[in-house]
C-alpha cells in the first residue's frame, strides 16, 4: 500500500500568476508537509465578475511555466471545462482521485475566506476539505463553524494580479512576475489594451 500523501489544492484565475501565488504554495508545503500543490486555474470563477482578461489555455501555460523550478508545485486542468468552476467539485474530482488515507487541503487567500459563506454550496465545502488560509503576519479573519482551518502567516500576499495587468498595459515589466512568465506574456502580447484604448 503506498504512503499517504498530502495534497494542496491551489485555485484561481490566475490572471496572470506571479511570484506571491508561488511563494504562498511554497510556504504551505513547507509549513504543512505538502508532497504536492495542485495550481488550478479557474476556467470561468463564479466570483469574478466579467471573463478572464487571457485566454485558459494562455493562463494554464503561465502557471505551468511559474511551477518549474519545483517538483511540488503542478499545473491543473481540474477546471478546464467546467462553468462555472465551483470549488465543491474541484475538491471532489480531486479527492476521488486520492487514496483512503491521503489529506487534501485547500489553499485561499483570507480576503477570499472570509466571503466563503457566499460560496455554493459552502457548507459541504467545510465539510469536505481543510482550509490552508494565507494571510498577512498580525491580520485576522473569521472562521465559520465547522471549518478546519490551518493558518499561514505570510509576506507575499499583497502583489494583486489587477495591479500588474494594469502595469503591463502601461508598458511596464513588474518584478512580481517570474521570468519566464514574463517572457511569455511578452511573446503573446497579453494584457496590452487594445488600439481604441
Amino acid at each position: 500500500m503506498p504512503p499517504a500523501r498530502k495534497i494542496g489544492l491551489f485555485g484561481g484565475t490566475f490572471d496572470p500568476v506571479h511570484s506571491g501565488h508561488i511563494t504562498v504554495a511554497k510556504e504551505a508545503a513547507d509549513q504543512y508537509g505538502l508532497d504536492q500543490v495542485l495550481l488550478v486555474p479557474a476556467a470561468a470563477p463564479p466570483h469574478k465578475h466579467g471573463a478572464a482578461a487571457a485566454p485558459y489555455e494562455d493562463r494554464l501555460r503561465m502557471v505551468e511555466l511559474a511551477c518549474q523550478g519545483d517538483p511540488r508545485l503542478v499545473a491543473s486542468r481540474l477546471e478546464e471545462n467546467r462553468i462555472p468552476s465551483y470549488t465543491l467539485d474541484t475538491v471532489r474530482a480531486v479527492k476521488g482521485s486520492l487514496g483512503q488515507d491521503d489529506e487534501l487541503y485547500f489553499i485561499i487567500g483570507a480576503d477570499a475566506f472570509n466571503e466563503i459563506t457566499t460560496w455554493h454550496r459552502w457548507e459541504d465545502l467545510l465539510r469536505e476539505v481543510q482550509f490552508i488560509v494565507a494571510t498577512r503576519p498580525g491580520h485576522d479573519y473569521e472562521e465559520p463553524p465547522g471549518a478546519r482551518v490551518h493558518r499561514l502567516d505570510t509576506l507575499a500576499l499583497p502583489v494583486s494580479s489587477s495591479e500588474i495587468r494594469a502595469r503591463l498595459a502601461a508598458g511596464e515589466s513588474p518584478p512580481e512576475l517570474p521570468p519566464a512568465v514574463r517572457e511569455y506574456i511578452l511573446a503573446k502580447g497579453l494584457y496590452r489594451p487594445s488600439p481604441a484604448e
